[in-house]
Parts: C-alpha cells; sequence; structure tokens
C-alpha cells in the first residue's frame, strides 16, 4: 500500500482528493496477520489532510462572505456616481444654455449642486463630505495599493470582481461540503479497521482458549 492513501485516487474540480472506502479490511491491511497499526497512522495522516484543508477553506469563506458585500456597496455608489454624471450630461445637452459646464455651481438645478453623503470611517463612526461632478474614483486594491479609474473602468472592474468572489465562494461552499464527506469517509474508516483489530484479537483469545483447552484435556 502507497505511504499516502491519497496519492493516487479521484479528485474533485478542484484537486481535492475524495476519500477511499475500506471494503475488504483484512486485504486493506495486508492480511490477517499483518499490523493494523501502520495502516490506522496512514488513515490518521489522510484525515489531518483533510481537517487542515477544511480549516483553510472555513476562513476563506468567511473572508469572502465579508469581502461580497463590501464590493456591492462599492458598486452601487459608482453606478449611483456614473448615473447622476450621465444625468447631469443629458439635462446640460438638453438645456436652454449650452455652454454651461458641468462643474459651474451658479445653476439652479439640482443637478449641478454638490452630493451631500456620509461616507463609513469604521463600523460605527461615519462622517460627511460632499462629491463634486467628478468622473473618476479612486478603488482600493488591497495591499496598501489605489489607483484611479474612470466611472465606466470603475464599474467593469468592480462587476468583474464581484463575479470572481461570487464564483469563488461557490466553489468553496461545494468544497466544504465535498470536504465533510471525505471526512465522515475516513473516520468510517478508522472504526472499521480498529473493529476489524478488535474481532481479530477476540478471535485469537478464543482459538488460544480452545487450543489450551484441548491440550489440558489430552494431558
Amino acid at each position: 500500500m502507497s505511504t499516502d492513501i491519497l496519492a493516487s485516487v479521484e479528485k474533485n474540480p478542484r484537486g481535492i482528493p475524495k476519500a477511499p472506502f475500506v471494503a475488504n479490511v483484512e486485504e486493506y491491511v495486508g492480511g490477517y496477520e499483518a499490523d493494523v497499526e501502520p495502516t490506522l497512522r496512514k488513515i490518521q495522516d489522510a484525515l489531518a489532510k483533510y481537517r487542515y484543508m477544511d480549516a483553510n477553506l472555513q476562513q476563506r469563506r468567511q473572508g469572502l462572505a465579508e469581502k461580497i458585500p463590501d464590493i456591492k456597496k462599492t458598486l452601487a455608489m459608482v453606478e449611483f456616481l456614473r448615473e447622476r454624471r450621465e444625468g447631469k450630461q443629458k439635462a446640460s445637452s438638453e438645456g436652454d444654455d449650452d455652454d454651461d459646464d458641468l462643474d459651474d455651481e451658479d445653476g439652479d438645478g439640482d443637478g449641478k449642486k454638490p452630493l451631500t453623503t456620509t461616507f463609513e470611517l469604521n463600523d460605527t463612526l461615519y462622517a460627511e463630505a460632499q462629491l463634486e461632478n467628478t468622473d473618476t474614483v479612486y478603488l482600493w486594491l488591497g495591499a496598501n495599493v489605489m489607483l484611479s479609474y474612470k466611472l465606466p473602468a470603475a464599474v467593469t472592474l468592480l462587476k468583474s470582481k464581484l463575479d470572481v468572489a461570487e464564483s469563488s465562494l461557490q466553489n468553496t461552499t461545494e468544497d466544504l461540503e465535498f470536504l465533510r464527506e471525505q471526512i465522515t469517509m475516513m473516520e468510517v474508516n478508522t472504526a472499521r479497521v480498529y473493529n476489524w483489530d478488535v474481532k481479530r484479537r477476540r478471535d485469537r483469545r478464543a482459538r488460544e482458549g480452545v487450543e489450551g483447552k484441548s491440550k489440558s484435556d489430552s494431558g
């Protein structure tokens, strides 16, 4: 038997090996007289790998579950700014004075006034800000990196990131369900090998008792 019992088995789409089911314990451990301890150690090693993967994926799922709402909120805000700017451009082009600039605050229309809003500083602290008409936003990309994007490019980027994050969350959830099945299977294998060994020892003792009794009777 291979040192790694998961080395040559079927895998799921993300490469997680499928746990083998030990149907014939005696054959699996190497015969009736074989020591079961090496087999039990290999099963426990495989079980530890599955649990390690499960812990990592649990953390990944938690991170994605927190990240996706942030992306959705950012996307909604950028789309709002884009729609507001496009609406101002349309209103300006249809107005009586075609020479009015989008940033001119002398007009009476609400479209020319700065947007007053609040933004989150931390979980319980918000600050008020005024947003001038702009076609550029700054997005955090992680690792202390912030880049500026035009509004259409920002919407495209955020939609792409949202699609990737949601797909990753779905795959992670599927992998966690798959892992739970494999962990259960390895626990079943452990119990089958252990119970087979207990039965074998009981049979040996019974056989030795019968043999001892036969010798005493013949003596």
